[in-house]
């Protein structure tokens, strides 16, 4: 059954992020009034009471992102005022009377503070474990960071690993691993896509263009408006295809899957394209009729989630977007040979070394921007939460085809339905 509880006045203002630590129990969120709560579950009442609280930067909090515990009690916060920061709890034993007491309270200390955004920095998340210490930001000057820490002791000491501008990223393949978005009329809650990828319209492609010349940055790397630059950044969990992520940025509606590699210059693997083109009734591929401009109307991707692989063959990631819709993608990695490497690179230039995709579900329900998708720790269960004011889960069936599993609304649970399992942490904020 579904578990809900509500945390009354948890800020002063809009809660932008939360997120759970590794065991599921504790709960950090942010806010638009700067600041950044620690939250501590009680297991025997299954309530939240706040466990530390402190101003964390000079405007608002964007994300909120825990370090995996081998590293300590690590959290990595992004904000309006162009800053990541990087804190560490640490414990102390209060002092009364010139003696030590058995009580102990802890306190969360700036460790450092990294600076290279132009812009606000909107996302950041530590990479999984297996790269070590890791973060990966993303900003409204389009850039993608990669920080790595070299004094882990001290966590004072972070190096720029890599900075590239994701719209000005090539893919190493452009033509065969671009994949856009065909809607045919399935079922009302799936969308069936070929893995192949289907190229856009002469004419989608002419407004694609001209979109991008009147988003041209005054110099490079920065975006023309705010609202045009990074949004959303999400890691692959899977260690054996190398460093992979999915990066939402700009207004086009794409998602980049880019590779990083210590030897080379980083690589965008496939772009997840969710500009749709004209529907077709028919089985037998056909031509697409030229998209209206309302069909193509740029829209940001907001939110991306990676879902943990378990064994799956394949990749899924969620996206939410300003559009109002939650997309379910199929993301199949290349198929391996005896010429593989570990960084999901095969030689020669056949099928099997290309990445391919497309939709697995596609929902509207919200009917309002999407404002973040999260899974559970399985992969199995999908949130989102839009500015409709409910969360919404979505599970597969039996067949994996993806359907509605309840919604939650800003007071209490409006649908328990029996066959959802909410044990695994997901939350969408």
């Amino acid at each position: 059954m579904i578990q809900t509880g509500l945390i009354q006045n948890a800020h002063n203002d809009l809660v932008t992020d939360a997120a759970y630590d590794f065991y599921g129990l504790r709960l950090v969120t942010c806010s638009l009034d700067q600041r950044i709560k620690v939250w501590q579950l009680d297991e025997s009442t299954g309530s939240w009471g706040v466990e530390d609280d402190w101003k964390a930067h000079d405007a608002a909090v964007t994300k909120v992102s825990w370090a995996h515990p081998e590293f300590g009690t690590i959290l990595a916060s992004s904000s309006f005022d162009r800053t990541v920061k990087i804190w560490e709890q640490t414990s102390y034993a209060e002092i009364e009377n010139g003696a030590s007491s058995s009580a102990s309270t802890s306190r969360w200390t700036e460790r450092a503070v990294l600076v290279d955004a132009k812009f606000s920095v909107r996302a950041v998340e530590f990479a999984p474990q297996h790269f070590g210490l890791k973060l990966a930001t993303i900003s409204s000057d389009n850039h993608l960071r990669i920080y790595e820490c070299l004094e882990q002791p001290s966590l004072a000491t972070w190096q720029l690993a890599e900075e590239v501008d994701v719209l000005s990223l090539p893919s190493t393949s452009p033509a065969s691993n671009s994949i856009s978005h065909t809607v045919t009329l399935g079922t009302p809650t799936q969308t069936t896509t070929t893995l192949e990828g289907t190229s856009v319209s002469l004419a989608a492609q002419a407004l694609q263009q001209q979109q991008q010349q009147n988003q041209a940055p005054s110099r490079p790397g920065l975006g023309s408006r705010e609202a045009d630059g990074g949004w959303c950044i999400s890691w692959c969990k899977d260690k054996y295809w190398g460093e992979v992520l999915a990066a939402g940025c700009g207004i086009d509606g794409k998602v980049k899957i880019i590779q990083l590699s210590p030897s080379r210059r980083p690589a965008t693997l496939l772009a997840l394209n969710t500009a749709p083109l004209r529907p077709s009734t028919d089985a037998a591929p056909k031509t697409p009729a030229p998209a209206t401009e309302s069909e193509i109307a740029p829209f940001a991707i907001t939110s991306v989630s990676w879902a943990p692989s378990c064994g799956r063959s394949y990749h899924l990631i969620a996206t939410g977007s300003r559009d109002g819709k939650v997309r379910i993608w199929r993301v199949k990695p290349p198929a391996l040979s005896d010429e593989a490497d570990f960084d999901g690179d095969v030689d020669g230039e056949g099928a099997e070394s290309k990445w391919t995709g497309g939709v697995v579900g596609e929902f509207d329900d919200h009917k309002s921007s999407v404002g973040r998708v999260e899974w559970n720790v399985t992969g199995t269960v999908l949130s989102s939460a839009g500015n409709d004011g409910r969360i919404r889960l979505w599970k597969a069936t039996a067949g994996n085809v993806w359907r509605p599993a309840g919604h939650i609304g800003v007071e209490q649970a409006d649908e328990q339905p029996p066959d959802v399992d909410m044990e695994e942490n997901a939350v969408a904020d």
